[in-house]
C-alpha cells in the first residue's frame, strides 16, 4: 500500500516524522506492507519516508512574506502531482500547511475521487474570527479530520465534519527529552548559571522581524543578570551564520547549537521564543516562556483592518485551553521592554514561576494521553482499501 503525506515547514516536518514512525510501527504490527512517499523534510526522511521534495525551508506566514516562496512551492506541487499521476497512492494524508495542501487535496479530489484523504492537524482557521471559506474547503477535501486541540474538534464537528480527536502528538515526544539535570550536564552548564533559551525562527521572515527585538532584550538582560548565558538552538542550519553575526553585533554571551534542541529546551530556566510548536514543548518541560511574534507591518494592517482577521491567542499553549497561560506579545506589543520585564519576573519572582507551572499542568490535561501518534496512525490505516484496522 502506498501512502502519500504532504506537509511543510519545520514544525510540519517534526509532526510528519512522528506520524511516519507510528505508521510504520502500526503497519508492521498489522502485517501490512506500506510505502510512504512525502513532501516534507529531513526528519521525515530519517523516519522512513521517501521524499519527493523538501518543504521545510520554504515556509512563510503572511502576504508579502509568502511571495518569495510561491514559485518554489508551485514547482514542488507540480513534481508531486506528476509523481502521483504515475504512482497513484492508496491514501493521502495532509498535515497543516493550508494553502499548498488545500491545492493538492482539491486536485486529488477532482481527478482521483476514489483515493481517501485524511487531514491531520488542521490549519487553525477554527481559532480565527474570519476563515474566508477555508473551513468548507478543508471539509470538501477531507474524508476524515484528525484533530489535536479540544476546541478544534468541537468547531469542526459542529460544522458537520468527520472530526476525531486524537490528542496532541508532542505528548509522545515528551518522553524523549532529557531531564533538566542531564541536559545541563550535556551542555556543560554550571549549577549557578542562568540559562535562557532564545528560539527566534523556523521561517526566514522570523529572523528579520524577531531576531532584533529578542537580541535587544537579551543585551539588557545580561547587564542585569551577570550569570546569564543565552542558548540558541538552530531549527535550520542555514540560519547559523546570520545568528552568529548578530550575536557578535549585540555583544551577547550566547552559544548557537545544532542538533541539540531538546537539550537546550530541557536545560533552560526561561525561554524567549517565537510563537509555534516549540511553545508546547517548553510547557511540557515546565520552562517559563515569553512568546513574541511580528509580521511585516503591511501584512498585519491588511489582516486586521481590511480582512478583519483576529485570533483569541497566538501561542498554541493558550489555544489549548483558550485562555492566557503564557505571556504573548504580538506586533506593536513585541518590544524589548516587555520581554525584559517578563523575563526578570520569571527569574526573580518564585510565585510567578509556580503559578505558570500549575497552569502548565492544567494545559497538559487537555492534550490527551500518551500514544497520540499511534492512535492517529490507526485511524489513518483504517482508511486504506480492505483495511483490517
Amino acid at each position: 500500500m502506498r501512502i502519500f503525506i504532504s506537509t511543510g515547514e519545520v514544525s510540519g516536518d517534526l509532526q510528519g516524522s512522528l506520524l511516519v514512525a507510528a505508521l510504520r510501527r502500526q503497519s508492521r504490527a498489522g502485517d501490512l506492507a506500506v510505502e510512504i512517499v512525502a513532501l516534507g523534510g529531513e526528519k521525515m526522511a530519517a523516519a522512513g519516508a521517501i521524499l519527493l521534495g523538501n518543504t521545510s525551508e520554504i515556509g512563510s506566514f503572511g502576504l508579502l512574506e509568502s511571495l518569495p516562496f510561491v514559485l518554489p512551492t508551485l514547482r514542488l506541487q507540480r513534481r508531486a502531482i506528476a509523481y502521483l499521476k504515475e504512482n497513484l497512492p492508496d491514501l493521502v494524508v495532509l498535515i497543516d500547511y493550508m494553502g499548498p495542501n488545500l491545492a493538492i487535496g482539491s486536485y486529488i479530489r477532482r481527478h482521483f475521487p476514489q483515493v481517501p484523504i485524511v487531514y491531520y492537524i488542521a490549519p487553525q482557521v477554527w481559532a480565527s474570527s474570519v476563515n474566508l471559506g477555508k473551513t468548507s474547503r478543508i471539509a470538501s477535501v477531507s474524508d476524515k479530520l484528525l484533530t489535536i486541540f479540544p476546541e478544534e474538534t468541537r468547531y469542526f464537528q459542529n460544522k458537520g465534519v468527520n472530526a476525531i480527536w486524537v490528542g496532541h502528538p508532542l505528548l509522545d515526544r515528551k518522553e524523549t527529552f532529557p531531564t533538566k539535570e542531564a541536559a545541563r550536564a550535556q551542555l556543560k552548564i554550571e549549577d549557578e548559571a542562568i540559562a535562557i533559551a532564545i528560539i527566534p525562527a523556523s521561517r526566514h521572515q522570523e529572523l528579520k522581524y524577531l531576531l532584533p527585538v529578542m537580541f535587544q532584550a537579551a543585551r539588557e538582560i545580561q547587564t542585569r543578570l551577570p550569570k546569564v548565558h543565552f542558548w540558541i538552538p538552530l531549527s535550520l542550519k542555514i540560519y547559523q551564520k546570520k545568528i552568529e553575526q548578530e550575536i557578535q553585533r549585540y555583544g551577547l554571551r550566547a552559544t548557537v547549537v545544532s542538533d541539540q534542541q531538546q537539550q537546550v529546551l530541557a536545560a533552560a530556566d526561561v525561554a524567549i521564543t517565537k510563537c509555534g510548536t516549540v511553545n508546547l514543548e517548553l510547557a511540557l518541560l515546565n520552562v517559563p516562556q515569553v512568546v513574541v511574534y511580528r509580521l511585516n507591518s503591511f501584512t498585519y494592517w491588511v489582516a486586521r483592518k481590511i480582512l478583519k482577521i483576529s485570533f483569541p491567542f497566538a501561542s498554541p499553549v493558550n489555544l489549548m485551553v483558550m485562555k492566557q497561560i503564557v505571556p504573548e506579545f504580538i506586533q506593536q506589543q513585541a518590544t524589548a521592554e516587555n520581554i525584559i520585564r517578563t523575563v526578570m519576573e520569571f527569574v526573580l519572582v518564585p510565585e510567578r514561576r509556580l503559578k505558570l507551572q500549575v497552569d502548565y499542568q492544567k494545559m497538559q490535561q487537555c492534550m490527551g494521553d500518551v500514544g497520540v501518534c499511534d492512535r492517529a496512525a490507526k485511524e489513518i490505516l483504517k482508511m486504506l482499501p480492505n483495511s483490517k484496522f
